[in-house]
């Protein structure tokens, strides 16, 4: 029976099943299922006890030892969970039964996960020791070596490393990833003309790999901030046509048709707004075009453009039932087991039952469930993988309590009381307060900003200090009031000195001093040629996607 049931793979039942074949006296079985739990489960409870049931089984004349096979499994699973220290160790115990075939993989797999760990005095050592077998083996000691020049903000020793990778391996991914890290030097050194060329070289050598539409983006990107929109023009329109499904297609599309506006052809510059429109509803391009788009005046025969036609349709919407099935015992005993506490338990019975059922109402249900345990965090992640295009289609195409679920408004009253106090949009900060934390009180992040608005402990102290809040102390930055009320103020203050919304966003997310670097980089048409030059992948994402969800909320909601 238990063997029907492993797939998906679960620890608890491989455990029980490998137990249940030791006890029915056949070794052999026990040990293979107990080492796949051990080598494919390697971060749960049930895996160290596995590895001591098969220290029990291995006297035992049909069990093998665990194989170097999996023992190199579960290690590259504990460096996937980021578990660096113990994947360190298995690492050490593989080098030491390593062949001389397998050494240089394992020495390579050793050196990255100690320099993860931070302890990059052996690193070098280590990767000094490597013997480049073959150019693949060559090219990753490389870029290995080239982590640690980045590390030690060494960037023109590290791009003499990858004129080396270029020279051993001119068609190994590690080139291609070195190629991306020197644009993007280059592009904070605003050597435009440098990092164009290095974008251009992923593209060419590398035409087919998944940096190719973010590369041939920013080369057409940056031939417009260096003012040759003739060559700008030309490459958003390769962006659309060679590289629809890209994500850069929303802004190809948007500057395409500014620069159509300055040219003078509405006709041209309305189209492609309307398809930013059409496709792209709620991104954050679509209301920014229907806004240019409002102001054009159009012929009475606008002509059609074949480029646009390259722009696929959306995908992955489809209509959507809602209710989840009356009389379903599952279903019941969902909520039976909610209604006890016991969330995790009702929502594999959800999932239970949407698989005898077949409907598509489990998400909604879950995001439900979540909402009213106060966990709107996983309510918004659970929508965000059953709709992945959300932001492509308007407020109608789908069911308005996912869209709630979706952007809620939790500890509204303190929000709206706090944003209101410092001259701020309600729904702007509720959109970056979905951007920071995605409503979790409780969260904390790896650089130990905490709570709602992600404030981190000195930052909460000073702003403290402003708003005259006595005895504050770092855990209060847990409990959403203070956190907002602080967090607002600080988020406040950010626009007052950059003037704007997006530059404080900016600002919020990669701190002012780069932000005040940015803008002296150059001229800018506006702030969204701003917004779309700012060097931070991370940064310019968040920016736009706070503007984003802020539309959003108030096309939901409202007046706040």
């Amino acid at each position: 029976m238990l063997e029907k049931d492993r797939e998906p793979i679960r620890a608890d039942l491989e455990l029980t099943l490998g137990r249940a074949y030791e006890a029915a006296g056949e070794p052999a079985k026990a040990a293979a299922v107990l080492k796949h739990l051990y080598s494919g489960l390697p971060l749960s409870f049930e895996a160290s006890v596995a590895e001591s049931e098969l220290q029990k089984l291995s006297s035992s004349p049909d069990v093998t030892a665990i194989s170097f096979g999996e023992q190199k499994s579960r290690t590259d699973a504990l460096v996937r969970a980021k578990r660096f220290p113990e994947a360190v160790d298995a690492y050490r115990d593989l080098l030491r039964k390593a062949t001389p075939t397998d050494k240089p993989e394992i020495q390579l797999a050793l050196a990255e996960t100690l320099h993860h760990s931070g302890q990059d005095r052996e690193v070098k050592s280590l990767l000094n020791s490597v013997d480049a077998s073959s150019p693949e083996i060559a090219a990753r000691r490389l870029w290995d070596l080239g982590e640690l020049q980045r590390a030690a903000n060494d960037d023109d020793t590290f791009l003499r490393t990858v004129d080396q990778i270029r020279q051993v391996a001119p068609t190994s991914p590690w080139l291609e990833q070195a190629l991306l890290y020197a644009g993007n030097i280059y592009l904070l050194r605003n050597d435009y003309d440098k990092a164009i060329d290095a974008y251009r070289e992923i593209e060419t050598r590398f035409p087919g790999g998944a940096r190719a539409p973010y590369s041939h983006w920013k080369a057409a990107w940056l031939n417009l901030r260096k003012g040759r929109n003739d060559e700008a023009k030309s490459e958003f329109e390769q962006q659309i046509a060679m590289y629809p499904d890209s994500s850069e297609v929303p802004a190809a599309l948007y500057w395409r048709g500014r620069l159509a506006e300055e040219d003078g052809d509405s006709a041209m510059a309305s189209a492609f707004y309307q398809k930013i429109s059409d496709r792209f509803r709620n991104y954050y391009y679509g209301p920014l075009a229907r806004e240019r788009q409002s102001k054009l005046s159009l012929p009475a025969d606008p002509p059609h453009y074949a480029i646009l036609d390259h722009v696929p349709p959306i995908n992955g919407i489809s209509p959507i039932i809602n209710d989840t099935p009356p009389d379903n015992l599952r279903v019941e005993k969902a909520h039976l087991l909610e209604n006890g506490g016991l969330l995790d338990f009702a929502i594999r019975e959800l999932k239970a039952a949407a698989e005898e059922d077949k409907g598509d109402w489990l998400p909604a249900e879950i995001a439900r469930m979540y909402q009213d345990a106060g966990r709107y965090d996983a309510a918004v992640e659970t929508l965000k993988r059953a709709i992945p295009n959300y932001f492509a289609v308007d407020i109608s195409s789908l069911p308005r309590s996912y869209w709630e679920a979706l952007f809620p408004k939790p500890y509204w009253s303190d929000l709206k009381r706090f944003a209101d106090a410092n001259g701020l949009d309600p729904y702007m900060v509720a959109s970056l307060v979905r951007q920071e934390s995605e409503f979790n009180p409780n969260a904390v992040s790896n650089k130990s900003a905490v709570g709602l608005m992600q404030l981190l402990p000195r930052v909460g102290k000073g702003v403290a200090k402003q708003v005259k809040l006595k005895h504050f102390s770092p855990p209060q930055l847990l409990t959403p009031a203070i956190n907002l009320q602080l967090g607002t103020r600080y988020f406040r203050s950010m626009v007052d000195q950059f003037g704007g919304f997006e530059y404080a966003l900016a600002a919020y997310n990669a701190g002012d001093d780069r932000v005040k670097d940015w803008q002296s980089a150059g001229k800018y048409r506006d702030v969204q040629e701003f917004v779309e030059s700012i060097p931070f992948t991370e940064t310019r994402e968040y920016v736009q996607a706070i503007m984003r969800n802020a539309n959003v909320y108030r096309q939901l909601y409202g007046s706040p």
